[in-house]
């Protein structure tokens, strides 16, 4: 009775505090204003919604609780061998259609994000294949040269999925174009369960100490910057060349990634 106690306390801290809620809420806003300075250069600080959540905000912040608290992250509470890589990405999965339970006002292109979010599937299970494992600190700490090639093909694929997934893309819905900056809610759920989950994959799991903190907490940041300067470029360059983008290329290079993960499977055996 007293583990089943502790283990109810340890789980509800992980979804609440660290590395859930209020560690997601903290690092997406520092993201997300971040996001806002570089895209509108404004002086002026961006609005915080003053309404009430919504079924939908509710909706993504539940996910996202449940998606942060499969990561590698250091003192995860946790137990190692109750994470799976499944879990987390088909939580984030839900956070990207959430807003079609009001209207499909509120999700732009949503036949080229369908495309994107499989190929960013893709891009997190393609690690997973050869090592036959779904728990995401072992899938991060396979260093084995052979599955390097997996690794950066699937790493390179995610980054270029994820300004789509995080609605960062230069196409938005009438619904989401103000006048004045707003944090978006959604993306300030999202932005650490991407970016942690970006660590997770592909770099060896974190030490459980101070040092080990700070270095997942600086890759999680430095992969939400490497974020905002593929989104800023495709601001920069237009609508249409990031339509091209997604529509033309990024399905074909999916299938070359495919076709790495395929050989590397099989060579590996």
């Amino acid at each position: 009775m007293i583990q089943l106690l502790l283990s109810i306390l340890s789980h509800a801290a992980a979804l609440l505090l660290y590395p859930g809620l209020v560690t997601l809420a903290a690092f997406g806003v520092v993201v997300e204003l971040a996001w806002i300075r570089m895209g509108r250069r404004a002086s002026q600080w961006p609005a915080v919604p003053r309404r009430r959540p919504s079924p939908v905000s509710a909706a993504t912040a539940i996910c996202a609780m449940l998606a942060t608290v499969e990561l590698a992250a250091p003192f995860n509470p946790v137990p190692g061998d109750e994470r799976s890589v499944v879990v987390a990405a088909i939580a984030l999965a839900i956070t990207v259609w959430a807003p079609l339970a009001l209207s499909a006002e509120f999700v732009a292109e949503p036949g080229l994000l369908l495309v994107v979010q499989s190929c960013w599937l893709l891009a997190v299970l393609g690690p997973a294949v050869q090592p036959e494992s779904l728990r995401p600190q072992v899938l991060g700490n396979l260093l084995v040269p052979g599955l390097l090639p997996v690794k950066i093909a699937c790493g390179f694929l995610y980054l270029m999925c994820m300004p789509a997934l995080l609605r960062l893309w230069p196409f938005a819905p009438a619904s989401d174009q103000r006048a004045k900056a707003r944090l978006e809610t959604a993306r300030v759920l999202t932005w650490f369960p991407y970016c942690g989950m970006f660590a997770t994959l592909f770099f060896p799991p974190s030490p459980e100490d101070a040092g080990g903190l700070l270095r997942f907490g600086g890759l999680s940041f430095a992969v939400a910057a490497v974020v905002i300067g593929i989104a800023m470029f495709l601001r920069w360059r237009g609508a249409e060349i990031a339509r091209g983008l997604y529509s033309r290329a990024i399905t074909p290079f999916a299938g070359v990634v495919l076709a790495i993960v395929v050989a590397t499977s099989i060579l590996m055996r």
